[in-house]
């Protein structure tokens, strides 16, 4: 399937959003060279630097894989399936120590601070999180499973707290996949359940949230290190 000319609008994120169809969908599979940055500037009707840029995106999401003197190769199918390519070893050793850092203070300022509504949500989140892994539908699990960690520091009502953690979507995304091995043909992990946590939430106990909190990311940190000795 040929590539849409792109409109004038937002070029970048419209060429990204086109290369990583074209991925997704299987256009160009795993381990295949991509076309030449000029052509595909030609195809999508934009400059070759907006088309370097949409692949320098993909590249770091883990998409593609950018290969000096060579060309760009598909590398992963999915941006989870990618970012877990990417993070393991050390690098998630430490990812998962800053989640920790971020989230057992936004747990304890989720417990002082949440509204119901914001409960609400994170019951919601939780119960379609558990649903997705029921199911075996390992992405969208990981997706929600971060979803909810994100909701539990935006009910803390710190605003900074908040845009720090939402930086790092991308990278709590793949620690969750990472560490869950949602992944076909990966055995699951036993579950690390967060109801625990919701409920010191709703109830606005927060030295046991915090507790909660700091629990299942010790217990994450404990299997990383295992795996890395």
């Amino acid at each position: 399937m040929p590539l849409a000319t792109t409109r004038r609008a937002g070029l970048v994120d419209q060429v990204i959003e086109q290369l990583r169809d074209a991925v997704t969908q299987g256009e160009w599979p795993i381990g295949q060279r991509i076309p030449t940055e000029p052509e595909l500037a030609g195809q999508l009707g934009v400059g070759r630097n907006t088309v370097r840029e949409a692949v320098r995106a993909l590249a770091h999401t883990g998409l593609l894989e950018v290969r000096q003197g060579d060309g760009t190769y598909v590398r992963a199918t999915s941006e989870v399936s990618g970012a877990i390519r990417r993070l393991c070893g050390s690098e998630l050793r430490e990812v998962l120590q800053v989640r920790r850092i971020l989230e057992v203070e936004g747990a304890r300022l989720a417990a002082a601070s949440r509204t119901e509504e914001e409960v609400t949500e994170l019951r919601s989140l939780l119960e379609r999180r558990n649903a997705e892994l029921r199911e075996g539908h390992w992405e969208d699990f990981a997706r929600l499973d971060a979803e909810f960690h994100f909701a539990v520091v935006q009910s803390g009502h710190n605003t900074l707290l908040t845009e720090m953690y939402r930086g790092l979507t991308e990278v709590i995304t793949a620690s969750v996949a990472a560490t869950s091995n949602v992944t076909p043909g990966h055995e699951y992990l036993p579950e690390i359940g967060h109801e625990g946590l919701a409920e010191a939430i709703a109830d606005g106990d927060a030295d046991r949230a915090a507790s909660e909190a700091c629990g299942f990311l010790d217990e994450l940190l404990a299997r990383v290190e295992q795996d890395e000795s």
